[in-house]
């Protein structure tokens, strides 16, 4: 494993338990056992290194969706498999990252070329796309306004303001929110394998 991994790997597990501002340079380089210098060499500051940590996690959450795909007798099964991911995932985020990846999100959001590197964005338009083909999805949907729209379900049932962790299970309002947004934009047979699934939970 080269230097720029091993720096990645650990900055998105550091950044995942303590925050993104929480992290300095210095703590980082303590936990990798490498000097400071080596971490500048390979990211020129600590926004490259979130960059990188982003398109990593990104890169992951890929190889592991597109298994469920391949691996899924239609995409609604796979959704609900993803569904369980996202919930497992932003589990293990503290609350701190989660605000710090907020002001995150509204400065990539106004960079058309990187918002391909929000987590769990670069795929909706491919499941929506599988969706129409598979006859689950409505074929008068608009793919990229929905894209985007899926996008704000996302955050907002992440939002610990709107949905304190203390009153609600973040697993629980991922299902919801998700589950009847998909419900708007299917056909009956959607509806069907929506229903289907939600049995066998």
């Amino acid at each position: 494993m080269d230097n720029r991994q091993k720096i990645t790997e650990e900055a998105a597990l550091m950044f995942r338990t303590y925050g993104i501002r929480a992290v300095t340079m210095d703590m980082l380089a303590a936990k990798l056992g490498m000097s400071k210098r080596t971490i500048y060499e390979v990211f020129r500051d600590k926004d490259e290194l979130l960059k990188g940590v982003i398109k990593w996690m990104t890169q992951k959450q890929r190889e592991v969706i597109t298994k469920y795909f391949n691996e899924s007798d239609n995409v609604v099964e796979a959704i609900f498999k993803m569904l369980d991911l996202m919930a497992e995932h932003f589990q293990k985020m503290s609350p701190a990252f989660q605000m710090d990846m907020k002001r995150y999100h509204r400065i990539i959001l106004d960079n058309p070329d990187e918002i391909q590197d929000l987590p769990y964005y670069s795929n909706n338009s491919e499941i929506l796309s599988r969706g129409i083909k598979e006859g689950v999805f409505r074929d008068d949907i608009d793919v990229e306004i929905t894209n985007k729209c899926m996008l704000e379900v996302v955050r907002m049932s992440n939002d610990k303001d709107v949905f304190p962790p203390d009153d609600f299970l973040n697993k629980d309002v991922i299902r919801n929110f998700y589950i009847n947004y998909l419900r708007g934009i299917s056909t009956p047979k959607g509806h069907d394998l929506i229903d289907f699934y939600e049995k066998k939970r």
